[in-house]
């Protein structure tokens, strides 16, 4: 600041002393009974440009003057991964701003603009993206972005191949919103992949930014119990999601307030949430509503428990079979053969899983 000041006061000083020698001089031509002269006009302008320039600074916010700040994500090596600031979208491009900002309500509405009664199509079922990646994608251990641009491409044992973010979001298009892929040139698409590359500023290729995704629960001794997940679900879940498990519309009848979790309206077997583990993981740290990942109301055991009872209730369902090619791959608690082991699907589904893991460690230690 003292700076401006002191050249604002400089400014002024030769202003004065350019009036007070061209008033000199007018005076002496006009003695002298010679014709006025232009005098300093022009130099005179100038000056009092710069003058206004330099007074204008005092009035111009600051944000007008400063570079604009790094696109980058806020966290550090002992916090957890929130996303980038959505004030900074400010000093991006209008064009990308505007499809990253289309993307952001894509995520947080898409049943309003994909759903069954969607603005732009009818091709998801009644689900947003935020339901299952909460705060648009930014909330810690919400299942959240944080890791996507920074770990794709990447090889993936479900598919059996390299995926691009476009098809981990038509993925979930496909299984989580059982609707079916989006066309990758379409604005929606781009929008989506806009918004995750710009959550993703800042962070390093292959690195993993800790609060992203899903946390992960020790697995039980027993099996997960869908009777006792249903005492659980009427206690802490049923007034948000009904206890028909099909949620509750908004005022306008379009969309929902609170998801189903099962019916027509909801996932389909193929979905990451319909294996135990993910789905315990999820509502550990997340639900019932309003709970963080350090204030925890549920136990261990009565996430695994209203993970069964949910899990165990009907949906959609999905052609799998194109799913994990190396069926050594399949994770435990993936409840669908063929399997390695001849343990039963029942036991994949519900638990226990340690034989499972333990028999896939041993067969990994095996390995040549």
């Amino acid at each position: 600041m003292l700076i401006p000041i002191l050249i604002l006061l400089a400014t002024l000083l030769v202003l004065v002393v350019m009036y007070v020698v061209d008033d000199a001089v007018r005076v002496l031509n006009a003695r002298a009974g010679l014709p006025a002269s232009g005098g300093m006009r022009w130099s005179k302008r100038i000056v009092w440009l710069i003058l206004l320039v330099v007074f204008a600074q005092f009035f111009i916010p600051s944000t007008w003057l400063e570079p604009p700040p790094p696109q980058v994500a806020t966290y550090g090596a002992d916090s957890l991964w929130t996303g980038a600031d959505t004030t900074r979208l400010v000093y991006l491009p209008k064009e990308q701003r505007d499809l990253v900002r289309y993307g952001r309500e894509l995520i947080a509405n898409t049943a309003h603009y994909l759903g069954p009664n969607g603005v732009v199509m009818r091709n998801t079922n009644a689900l947003n993206c935020q339901n299952c990646h909460l705060d648009a994608g930014t909330k810690p251990w919400g299942n959240n972005y944080g890791a996507v641009w920074s770990t794709y491409p990447k090889f993936r044992a479900r598919s059996g191949s390299t995926e691009t973010v476009a098809k981990r979001i038509n993925d979930c298009v496909e299984r989580s919103l059982n609707g079916t892929a989006l066309d990758t040139t379409e604005r929606e698409m781009r929008a989506m992949l806009a918004y995750m590359e710009w959550l993703g500023s800042g962070i390093e290729k292959g690195t993993k930014p800790k609060g992203s995704g899903i946390v992960e629960l020790a697995f039980m001794d027993r099996a997960a119990d869908p009777v006792h997940g249903a005492e659980i679900y009427t206690a802490k879940c049923e007034s948000c999601h009904g206890a028909d498990g099909l949620g509750q519309l908004k005022a306008d009848g379009r969309t929902h307030q609170f998801p189903p979790l099962w019916g027509d309206g909801s996932y389909n077997d193929g979905a990451g949430l319909f294996r135990m583990s993910r789905f315990a993981g999820y509502v550990k740290t997340n639900m019932p509503q309003g709970v963080t990942w350090e204030y925890p109301q549920l136990t261990d055991e009565e996430a695994w428990d209203v993970a069964a009872y949910v899990n165990s209730q009907r949906r959609p369902s999905k052609d799998i079979t194109g799913d994990w090619p190396d069926i050594a791959a399949k994770p435990v608690d993936h409840p669908f053969g063929p399997f390695a082991d001849t343990l039963p699907e029942t036991q994949h589904k519900y638990g226990p899983f340690g034989p499972i893991a333990a028999f896939k460690k041993k067969q990994t230690t095996a390995a040549p």
